[in-house]
């Protein structure tokens, strides 16, 4: 009986992981809702535009789905307007601001805080020059 109990606790402890985003590794997380917190980006490091994208947030309504076309699209304008070096000022009617650190010869790291409104969509990158 007392395995039980234990193996009882953990599947309700996994499963209130999992509701909360917070899910052990090698276990599926909840879909994010659009609420206010970090965007569940796991898999698509890779494919949101720059090198690798390392973090995503909303916060003021903005959905994390909202969020990652956003990301992609900042992304884009700064190629257009510069390549991996350039810069962009907002996308989607939201203003944008890049902080870049880390800079070396062959990449940086950048963190982007894009307003409109309420709204905030905050990211982070990694770029390969």
């Amino acid at each position: 009986m007392p395995q039980r109990r234990t193996f009882a606790a953990l599947l309700t402890t996994v499963a209130a992981l999992s509701v909360l985003g917070l899910a052990p590794t090698g276990a599926p997380a909840a879909p994010r809702a659009h609420a206010a917190g970090a965007c569940a980006i796991r898999g698509k490091e890779q494919s949101l535009g720059p090198t690798y994208v390392t973090y995503v947030e909303v916060r003021g309504g903005a959905s994390c789905s909202f969020a990652l076309r956003l990301v992609k699209a900042y992304d884009q304008c700064r190629l257009k307007h510069g390549g991996v070096k350039g810069s962009c000022s907002g996308v989607y009617g939201f203003r944008c601001s890049e902080n870049r650190y880390l800079k070396i010869v062959v990449q940086y790291d950048a963190s982007v805080t894009c307003t409109r409104g309420s709204q905030r969509v905050f990211h982070k990158y990694t770029q390969f020059t």
